[in-house]
């Protein structure tokens, strides 16, 4: 099957992948054994890739990604500073790992590690960006590259001189207000809206304890008041312009404490069940117009 010297070991790696089953009772055996995995040669991987771009060969895809995990672990170690779980991190990796087999072209000469590098840091990136607050942090492309950049630096420096937030500023390409809302965000913490209250004095005091209760307002009484009356009378004027057959169909379907069904009104009116939904459709159009209007 292989010409080449080293053929006996490419397919003892081939047959490795091939059977290769990843343990799922704990990350610590998961890990071990992504690293147990054979590396593949540059043509191996070459091979594989070709199988999968040409024949969509889903066992070459798959050998792909298994000799490549130790790859993910790796990059996702890197995010550990993050409080995320790791199983999470390499998992997101993994899928960006996926992502990036399916779009691999063996042909352009580009090793597969260093073509799924951006992959895989982009899925991790994703995954850290909605789960390391509750509320979002970095939404747009310079924020995010905020975000990781700005981070990693306040590990060494702390809180930012003005000097520190100029020279960051131009080394990304921002506006420095840019730089300062984004440190004053990563050192803002989440509380829940309305927590438990705690005796200590020291714990803090949920949003929901001191935030003032408006809906006891006498002007938001009164509003709710008016709005529900002028919705009432709008109903009732829509309904006075229904025939007889719609009204009773409405207040029964909608309005009585027991419904009736489609098929009572059907056999009491002498049509089909159809026939009174359809009744009953147009009738619903009707009111809507009119309430809207």
């Amino acid at each position: 099957m292989y010409e080449n010297i080293g053929g006996g070991k490419q397919k003892m790696n081939n047959k490795q992948l091939a059977t290769a089953v990843m343990p799922t009772g704990s990350m610590e055996s998961y890990i071990s054994a992504a690293f147990q995995l054979p590396m593949l040669s540059q043509q191996e991987e070459h091979d594989l890739a070709v199988r999968w771009r040409k024949n969509k060969d889903l066992e070459a895809a798959r050998q792909l990604v298994m000799s490549h995990l130790r790859f993910v672990v790796r990059i996702a170690r890197q995010y550990a500073g993050y409080g995320l779980p790791q199983p999470d991190l390499i998992q997101e990796g993994t899928v960006g790992l996926m992502k990036a087999v399916r779009r691999f072209d063996p042909e352009v000469g580009v090793r597969l590690a260093s073509f799924a590098v951006h992959w895989i840091k982009a899925e991790i990136h994703e995954f850290i960006l909605r789960n390391w607050r509750i509320v979002k942090i970095a939404t747009t492309k310079a924020q995010r590259k905020l975000f990781f950049n700005l981070r990693s630096s306040k590990k060494r420096l702390g809180w930012f001189s003005e000097e520190e937030i100029q020279d960051v500023a131009k080394d990304l390409g921002v506006k420095p207000e840019e730089v300062r809302n984004m440190e004053a965000r990563l050192n803002n913490y989440d509380m829940a809206f309305d927590a438990g209250d705690s005796d200590g004095d020291d714990e803090h005091v949920a949003p929901v304890s001191y935030l003032p209760d408006m809906r006891m307002e006498p002007e938001r009484i009164i509003e709710a008041e008016d709005t529900e009356r002028d919705e009432n009378e709008r109903l009732y004027a829509a309904m006075q312009e229904l025939d007889e057959r719609s009204q009773d169909i409405l207040r029964r379907r909608w309005l009585s404490e027991k419904k009736a069904t489609l098929h009572e009104l059907a056999d009491e009116y002498g049509v089909s069940a159809e026939r009174i939904r359809q009744i009953e459709k147009a009738a619903m159009n009707k009111l809507q117009e009119k309430i809207a209007a």
